[in-house]
């Protein structure tokens, strides 16, 4: 049985398109919701509001991750949104200590969210309405973020805390470590007769170390 009204008839497509999403690979999913071309959505993810939300390229979106755009959404380019990451732009809360959880309630708040670019944020993170994640910013999984991030800067916990700040010299001694060591495991991987891989092969190379 399907209702005939306006809400219904408005949030029917959004239903439909995910249905639809559903059976496509991550890149055919970006196209279908009309992100740019470089996304990478894969499967249960669910975006609120989609018209709200400005992203970047050559981002990620990772399995059953919820982007509420409904108070406005930006993610920067290069930026990864963890499994199961929940995102918040609104907040019914004053609604529910007044009884007035209705559809069409005048006490929804919205605030939009910013995270920046280059970003990283883990699984299982919950982003609260209105905070401001800046660029090249790390949130370990598991973490609730409730006011702003700096840029570089990790945080973790729930609260979430700055533990750490980046500069480009770390980064840039990180990039030569995993570099040195993706070549030295490809090395190895094509001595023993292993198929090529991008990145860093699979597999225990700890005793060819040395």
């Amino acid at each position: 049985m399907f209702f005939d009204d306006e809400r219904s008839n408005r949030l029917r497509p959004q239903i439909l398109t995910e249905l639809v999403g559903e059976y496509m690979n991550d890149a055919e999913r970006a196209k279908l919701y009309g992100l740019p071309e470089t996304t990478r959505i894969r499967q249960r993810a669910k975006i609120v509001s989609p018209e709200n939300l400005k992203i970047g390229d050559h981002c990620w979106i990772g399995e059953g991750a919820v982007l509420d755009a409904s108070g406005g959404l930006e993610i920067g380019e290069h930026t990864s949104i963890g499994l199961n990451t929940l995102i918040f732009t609104h907040s019914s809360w004053l609604a529910n200590m007044t009884l007035q959880n209705h559809s069409g309630s005048d006490l929804i708040e919205r605030k939009p969210v910013k995270i920046g670019k280059g970003c990283f944020i883990g699984g299982l993170v919950v982003i609260m309405a209105g905070v401001t994640i800046g660029d090249f910013a790390t949130v370990q999984p598991n973490s609730v973020v409730a006011k702003d991030v700096p840029e570089r800067a990790l945080v973790a916990g729930n609260p979430a805390r700055v533990f750490q700040r980046y500069d480009d010299e770390y980064i840039q001694a990180e990039v030569d470590r995993v570099r040195a060591e993706n070549e030295r495991r490809r090395k190895l991987a094509a001595e023993r007769g292993d198929a090529p891989s991008w990145g860093a092969p699979a597999g225990d190379f700890t005793e060819n170390q040395g």
